[in-house]
C-alpha cells in the first residue's frame, strides 16, 4: 500500500482541523501524548486521514537539524512483514540519507526514512495493527 505523509512544522493540529472542516472527514491521532515542542505546543507524531478516498499520514516533522528537510511531502510504502522492509531498503539504501533510522514505533513493527539518491523521501513501515480509518 502506496500512503502519501504530509508533514508541517508545528501546524498540524491546525492543518488537520482545516482538512477535516474541507473535505468533510475526520483524522484519527494515533500518537501525540509524548510530543510537546520546545514553545510548549503538542505536536502530532502521527495522524491518519482519508481525503476522497486516499488514506494518508499527517505530522509535524521531528528529528535534528542535520537531518531536516524541505520536503513537505513523502511516499510511505506499508509492507506486511519486517523481511520485505528490509529488503526492499537494502535495495535503495546505497546512495540514500537516513532521516530516521530502523526502529520499533508505537504505531509500527519496524520503521525507517530517508531520502532516496534521486532526492525522494520515503518512509517504509510494517503495521503489527492496522490503524489506518
Amino acid at each position: 500500500m502506496l500512503i502519501p505523509h504530509l508533514h508541517f512544522c508545528g501546524e498540524c493540529e491546525e492543518a488537520i482541523a482545516l482538512y477535516e472542516r474541507a473535505f468533510k472527514t475526520e483524522a484519527k491521532i494515533i500518537d501525540s501524548a509524548s510530543c510537546i515542542s520546545a514553545n510548549g505546543r503538542r505536536e502530532i507524531a502521527h495522524a491518519v486521514m482519508k481525503i476522497h478516498g486516499q488514506e494518508i499520514f499527517l505530522n509535524d516533522r521531528f528529528g535534528t537539524a542535520e537531518k531536516t528537510t524541505d520536503i513537505a511531502v513523502h511516499l510511505v510504502i506499508l509492507f506486511d512483514n519486517t523481511d520485505e522492509l528490509l529488503a526492499c531498503y537494502e535495495i535503495m539504501k546505497p546512495g540514500s540519507v537516513t532521516v530516521d533510522p530502523l526502529a520499533a514505533l508505537p504505531y509500527s513493527k519496524q520503521a525507517v526514512q530517508f531520502i532516496d539518491r534521486y532526492g525522494v523521501q520515503w518512509g517504509f513501515m510494517v503495521y503489527e495493527t492496522r490503524v489506518l480509518i
